[in-house]
């Protein structure tokens, strides 16, 4: 994967101009990816994203409608990014068990930067839906905002998942819950680890999150 340089696709309806058609939309998405990092999603405007990029802030404005719809692209992304890394990780393999062992993996072990993508930091993006990704549907407008495909790739990578779980007990009642807690519980889990270490296990240096909910999964649809 070092060498190869791949194209992540973006639903148009989450910017007014495509970001990766240009410089300068693509300096707007990884300097917010940064400057959201930094600041957090509350204290973050375009103002300040243009001030960092050196260009006005009616500029942002021509890309994104709002701070939220920014939000809503960089989620969108990377959850595009973990469905590629999903299924490169599982073509081929034929136990739907090892499927699913691969697949925990990608969901839940830290992003290691590849350079596969010269204007995202997925390290840091990885963090910021960690820290800030509830944010993109915890809304009153989450209903219309489904409606138009925002969540989409989110709910094809629970999809994928939970199809290999059915695979393996297809008695199982619960694929989709199942699937979604342990993306969430992670992340939450990589935030307490990180802020909040007394409501955790996480003992640095090891796959700690990796094997709790590994060991969950496989107890849990056991037939």
């Amino acid at each position: 994967m070092k060498n190869l340089q791949i194209h992540i696709d973006v639903s148009s309806e989450t910017y007014l101009k495509d970001p990766n058609a240009s410089e300068l939309g693509r300096m707007i998405v990884s300097n917010s990816i940064e400057l959201i990092d930094e600041l957090g999603f509350e204290t973050f405007t375009f103002k300040k994203l243009g001030n960092k990029i050196g260009s006005p802030e009616s500029s942002i404005y021509r890309y994104f409608e709002s701070k939220h719809m920014l939000l809503i692209y960089l989620t969108y992304w990377y959850w595009s990014l973990i469905e590629y890394k999903l299924v490169f990780a599982i073509t081929n393999l034929k136990s739907p068990e090892e499927k699913l062992e691969k697949s925990l993996k990608v969901l839940i072990e830290p992003i290691e930067e590849d350079a596969l993508y010269s204007h995202v930091n997925e390290i840091i993006l990885d963090r910021v839906v960690m820290n800030e990704g509830l944010k993109t549907y915890y809304i009153k407008e989450v209903d219309e905002e489904n409606a138009k495909g925002y969540f989409k790739t989110y709910k094809r990578v629970v999809q994928r998942i939970s199809e290999i779980v059915s695979e393996i007990n297809p008695n199982f009642k619960y694929p989709h819950m199942l699937i979604s807690t342990i993306i969430e519980g992670a992340h939450q889990q990589k935030y307490y680890a990180e802020h909040l270490p007394a409501l955790t296990d996480v003992q640095q240096g090891q796959d700690t999150i990796l094997k709790f909910y590994s060991q969950l999964v496989f107890k849990v649809i056991a037939k």
